[in-house]
């Protein structure tokens, strides 16, 4: 049975799983995290997917012990600006579509919507950030919608399987103090932390990983490793020589510039949302943090140079990046051929990247970590759980890497190279197929990526409807029924919302409370 595990990296990959693997195996297996004083990670994975939930209630953490420490805020949505044409812009939220007579709202609002907005007019979210509010009652109550919160805590541990709801937010964090908050978690529950550098890798006649040396404590030896190297991915990509798949033909989007940007949230508010807008080479990303904003320009070298980029998002920002250092950072899009050969599992950048516009990075690294404690390896090191994770980690991937190119060939913005090219890509296998599919009937189970990746349908068709770029009308049997319930349904919901805006807290008043 594998009975140790040995961690190349720290960072939010490398604690996040040796916290996971602590909670799950208690004693049972024996954890090492070892780490370079020397190496800074990236340290701008800031917002999250909203089934991070369950990586905290794994970890027996309620909001209150983690939030303040990390300068948490709460995320309901991607807010998308520019996307479809300057000056406009949508949200993608995290609340799942109404039914009226077995139709969802959206095909309804197609035929009778009185608005432009589809998102104000089928959704509650939008008002919320809007709003600056929060979603949750300064009781502690969340707010109205179709999740109910069950108050007791369950006695297991949830996973992503568990996800039969849309929950309504994620978080925004600060992602260096959420990895510092994790190491102590983890140390105090006897995870071994090595501080010292990894100067070499030592395979057996096998080409297993025998053991790494370190500068100062000598051999590390385990019968599991695990990369979060980074980008740099030294076990699986360097010792292992495992090849890389990129995705650099579909998305051509390789590097970014970030600045950490202090802010007076209790004059702007906070608004719940993380913001991606649309820019000349690439889009600029604004995370909303209890004591600054993290804002990065993610750009195609092939079109805009280091300069240039730091210049658009120093004028983005505008007087406040005055001073400030900015993150030059160069990114690796997509995936190794496979996340675990032989002994080795690669988790977080080592394995793989998509650029960070859905905010599925830590996602990923979730993902990867349940999957492995779900196929973690005996004594006989059974190849068929080594192939089912790389299938499982695989097809997820791929299918956030679809999601994506659906916000580059789906806008409408036409206006430079960039976004003309954009529509020349290479579509992954079947997506061509769907998108014409999508312009007789919104998006659906039957006509999305069929594979678990976090994205449901209905965030298809938010894409879909939002971006402006793909022709689309509404299913011709609208034309033959009643719509009166549909209507009743869209007035409803902007009663719902009016009422939400005015009796919610603003999101600064609750952290404010729960700090």
């Amino acid at each position: 049975m594998t009975q140790s595990v040995v961690i190349l990296g720290g960072g939010t990959a490398g604690w996040m799983t040796a916290s996971y693997l602590r909670a799950a195996f208690a004693d049972s297996v024996d954890v090492t995290v070892v780490e370079s004083g020397r190496i800074g990670t990236i340290g701008v994975g800031e917002a999250t997917f909203s089934t991070v939930r369950h990586f905290f209630d794994s970890l027996g953490l309620s909001e209150a012990d983690w939030m303040p420490e990390c300068n948490g805020t709460y995320k309901l949505a991607v807010r998308l600006e520019n996307w479809r044409a300057p000056g406009t812009y949508f949200y993608h939220p995290f609340e799942r579509m109404r039914v009226v007579d077995g139709v969802p709202l959206t095909d309804w609002w197609q035929k009778v919507g009185e608005t432009d907005h589809f998102d104000r007019d089928c959704f509650l979210i939008p008002w919320l950030c809007d709003a600056k509010a929060s979603p949750r009652y300064l009781d502690h109550r969340l707010f109205e919608q179709d999740f109910d919160e069950d108050p007791d805590r369950p006695l297991y541990r949830t996973t992503l399987a568990e996800q039969n709801t849309q929950f309504p937010y994620a978080y925004h964090f600060d992602a260096s103090l959420l990895a510092g908050f994790l190491s102590r978690y983890a140390v105090e529950r006897g995870v071994r932390r090595v501080i010292d550098d990894v100067v070499d890798v030592r395979l057996d006649e096998q080409g297993w990983i025998e053991h790494l040396v370190t500068r100062e404590h000598g051999d590390l030896t385990a019968d599991l490793y695990v990369d979060c190297s980074g980008f740099r991915s030294r076990l699986l990509g360097d010792a292992l020589e495992e090849p890389f798949i990129s995705f650099q033909d579909s998305l051509p989007n390789d590097r970014a510039v970030a600045l950490r940007v202090p802010v007076d949230t209790a004059v702007q508010g906070i608004r719940p949302c993380t913001t991606a807008t649309a820019q000349e080479a690439g889009w600029i990303w604004t995370i909303p943090l209890f004591d600054r904003i993290g804002t990065g320009y993610v750009y195609a070298a092939d079109y805009c140079g280091p300069e240039e980029a730091e210049r658009v998002l120093r004028d983005f920002v505008g007087p406040a990046a005055a001073d400030l250092e900015a993150n030059h950072i160069r990114m690796r899009i997509g995936r190794s051929n496979r996340a675990w050969v032989n002994n080795c599992v690669g988790i977080g950048l080592s394995a793989g990247f998509v650029e960070p516009l859905q905010s599925t990075g830590i996602f990923l690294i979730q993902h990867a970590i349940e999957q492995l404690v779900r196929y973690f390896p005996g004594t006989n090191r059974d190849p068929v759980l080594r192939d089912t994770y790389n299938l499982s980690t695989a097809r997820a991937i791929e299918g956030v890497r679809e999601f994506l190119i659906l916000h580059y060939r789906g806008a409408a913005r036409v206006d430079n190279d960039y976004w003309r090219d954009a529509k020349k890509r290479r579509l992954p296998d079947d997506m061509a197929i769907r998108l014409e599919q999508w312009q007789s009937k919104l998006p659906d189970n039957d006509t999305t990526y069929p594979y678990y990746h976090a994205f449901e349908p209905y965030s298809y068709v938010c894409m879909a409807l939002g971006l402006g770029g793909i022709p689309l009308r509404h299913p011709p049997a609208l034309d033959l029924v009643d719509t009166r319930a549909a209507r009743h349904e869209l007035t409803r919901v902007r009663q719902q919302a009016r009422k939400l805006v005015e009796t919610l807290p603003s999101q600064v008043e609750y952290l404010s409370r729960l700090r």
